[in-house]
């Protein structure tokens, strides 16, 4: 099983896009990137724009690979607006009529309505299959971080290689996990691998630090029972301080980022937005912004994970 980390708040974006292969089969797993609008009261940096349009290049180039494509929950980040990107593949996406919040289920429904005439478009909640290569199975709906939250629901899959007998666990938004229900089926699922977003540390201030160190805790609860290597990312590296924050976390190797999974150094772009802008130009009182829209250049990304 080849696992492929596209995009990420380690590679510059906020993203957690990822390309898998299993034999034949190519997976797209939360297929979108997007910067923040504002942080710390800035717009995004130059380098922040590149990155997005390296991230785009890539996730393209990997969409043409791919014969499903998996959404787990519709913030922006997290799924292509375009239709022609899922153009003849199978998508299974998170059940736009069931326990979705907010804006989430407008933009679910637009996006079915895009693309159900050319793409098979299923609800992957509880969903399984079993393939000559490939299995995979689908949670109900998990927490989007702690019980009770107003962000909604997402859903983790987990792809087997029967060949290998490898269990990959991609568990998107849990946030650490935060819910002691996302914690309880992860342990269930057994991964060897488990990518998820890590604890939102940059909001500690409004959270607390109790709820931090619980998202700590659940994530050890997995690592103990499972002994399943881990990568750790999105929410958790928005925080500057993160090296130190995970410490305890990152010190055995057991627990990467995405650009540690791709042997890279992190460049976690947001969280050093306002040292980035001062090496700019003012920014600009008012800024258009762009729906981010995937490039059909291809991407340089190699087959076993390495930039070439």
């Amino acid at each position: 099983m080849k696992v492929v980390p596209l995009a990420a708040e380690s590679l510059g974006v906020r993203s957690m896009a990822t390309y898998v292969e299993v034999g034949k089969t190519g997976v797209l797993l939360d297929p979108g990137a997007a910067l923040a609008p504002t942080r710390f009261n800035l717009p995004p940096a130059d380098e922040e724009w590149e990155a997005l349009r390296r991230a785009n290049d890539r996730i393209a180039a990997y969409a043409a690979r791919a014969g499903i494509v998996f959404i787990s929950h519709y913030h922006e980040e997290h799924f292509l607006h375009e239709p022609a990107a899922y153009a003849g593949r199978w998508v299974l996406a998170k059940d736009p009529r069931r326990m979705i919040a907010g804006p989430q289920g407008r933009r679910a429904s637009e996006l079915w309505r895009g693309i159900g005439a050319t793409a098979r478009v299923e609800a992957a909640d509880g969903r399984a299959h079993d393939g000559l290569d490939l299995s995979f199975r689908v949670s109900p709906p998990l927490p989007h971080g702690a019980e009770g939250t107003t962000l909604g629901y997402v859903v983790a899959i987990t792809l087997v290689d029967r060949a290998e007998d490898f269990r990959f666990v991609f568990a998107g938004d849990v946030q650490g996990p935060l819910s002691a229900v996302a914690t309880a089926y992860l342990i269930r699922e057994r991964p060897h691998l488990l990518y998820l977003s890590g604890p939102p540390t940059y909001l500690e201030k409004q959270l607390g630090p109790a709820v931090i160190d619980r998202a700590i805790d659940n994530l050890r609860r997995i690592i103990d029972a499972t002994g399943c290597r881990v990568i750790m990312d999105h929410y958790a590296l928005r925080d500057a301080d993160a090296a130190e924050r995970f410490r305890a976390l990152w010190e055995d190797g057991g627990v990467v980022t995405a650009a540690g999974h791709l042997g890279l150094r992190d460049s976690a772009l947001e969280a050093r937005r306002h040292v980035l802008w001062a090496a700019q130009r003012k920014p600009a009182a008012k800024m258009e912004w762009p729906r981010a829209i995937v490039s059909r250049k291809p991407g340089r990304y190699a087959r076993g994970g390495t930039l070439q």
